[in-house]
């Protein structure tokens, strides 16, 4: 058991059965009568966020979560198969898990998982990725001076603004954070 004072951004915790993640974390000190800690909170098995204040001297069970490092094999329907390269177990990770972060996994891709009791909760992912642009219009002859943009589809089917000589086949680099172009790979 931790008491709330302690919680600070990124730290996990049981609450109601359920487990949560810091998002955002404030103490205030009214003037008088006890301090208030606001928390803004991440629901790891539904993804969804809460807003909660605790009262100071108020106590949560902290959780440990174990990070494994796995290599992303397949997508099958809402489940995505990793395999675990020194054990060779090969865990099921179901979309929720995944969220938002499904558009930037590739075949071969190594990310780290983080696991309570045996239960997939969440993957980190690398701030960058290397995708390879499958299919983006030509850029049109002096016309690079403006900082003009286009829509290319990568490998993985995100679409990102790319600048105008990006040309398909070539690999590019994305902040995997915003989704952004940052450079040819």
């Amino acid at each position: 058991m931790i008491g709330v004072q302690d919680l600070r951004k990124g730290v996990t915790f049981e609450l109601d059965g359920d487990l949560y993640r810091v998002l955002e974390y404030q103490h205030h000190k009214p003037g008088r009568g006890n301090a208030v800690i606001r928390t803004k909170l991440r629901n790891l098995r539904s993804g969804g966020t809460l807003d909660r204040n605790f009262t100071s001297g108020e106590r949560v069970q902290d959780v440990r979560l174990e990070k494994r490092s796995l290599q992303y094999l397949y997508r099958d329907g809402p489940l995505y198969h990793f395999m675990d390269t020194d054990t060779y177990e090969q865990p099921v990770v179901p979309a929720e898990a995944i969220g938002d972060a499904a558009q930037y996994l590739k075949e071969s891709m190594t990310i780290d998982v983080l696991f309570h009791q045996g239960e997939a909760l969440e993957i980190e992912l690398a701030v960058t990725v290397d995708l390879k642009v499958t299919l983006t219009e030509p850029g049109v002859k002096g016309d690079t001076a403006t900082g003009a943009t286009k829509a290319a589809t990568l490998e993985t089917g995100l679409v990102v603004q790319v600048p105008l000589f990006v040309e398909q086949g070539d690999v590019i680099r994305v902040d995997t954070r915003t989704g952004d172009y940052l450079t040819r790979a």
